[in-house]
């Protein structure tokens, strides 16, 4: 570290202690050379995560996006602003501890799910109705049935309700699986 009045690289640290919370360390300095003391920050960079959108578009992860998301599917739940609060952490946490920068909204969709499914199951229904392009009551009792059933909601394999994954117009029967149109 240069001293930033006479550019001496040696210094020693006087003083150490947290900052911002915890997220950063305030470091009290004096240059071997001129005397002066500097104070320097450090703190945990972070690699931008890049969003995948649905129609192929990229932008740099949101959280205040999932964030609003939550809140609004948790409206008159009962979840504190806390709970949700923590729960973007997590999915946040989750998608920084990722060796891959780039992921696609539906992962962030699929993560933001298997949280709430823990959470208040109101707020799961309310965020995969829209999440997943829900077209009918035949979405919403089917995805009931695998709430109340304990299947395996949160893979993009299992189920899909975007228009990708069914024919316009098209509901598959349940327990069979929906096929994607192919056009050329």
């Amino acid at each position: 570290m240069r001293c930033p009045f006479c550019q001496f690289p040696d210094n020693r640290v006087l003083e150490s202690r947290s900052a911002e919370s915890g997220h950063s360390v305030r470091r009290r300095r004096e240059c071997l050379s001129c005397s002066r003391r500097f104070t320097t920050y450090e703190r945990i960079e972070f690699v931008p995560i890049v969003v995948i959108k649905r129609n192929g578009e990229r932008e740099s992860f949101d959280r205040s996006k999932v964030l609003k998301g939550v809140m609004r599917a948790s409206e008159k739940t009962g979840l504190s602003p806390a709970h949700l609060e923590n729960l973007v952490d997590e999915i946040e946490m989750e998608l920084q501890q990722r060796s891959i920068r780039e992921v696609t909204s539906n992962e962030i969709g699929e993560l933001v799910l298997k949280h709430l499914r823990r959470l208040n199951e109101v707020a799961y229904i309310r965020f995969a109705s829209v999440y997943r392009q829900f077209k009918g009551i035949h979405d919403f009792v089917e995805t009931l049935n695998q709430l109340q059933t304990g299947g395996e909601e949160g893979s993009l394999e299992n189920r899909q309700f975007t228009e990708s994954a069914r024919n316009p117009g098209q509901h598959s029967e349940p327990g069979t699986p929906a096929l994607n149109s192919v056009s050329g």
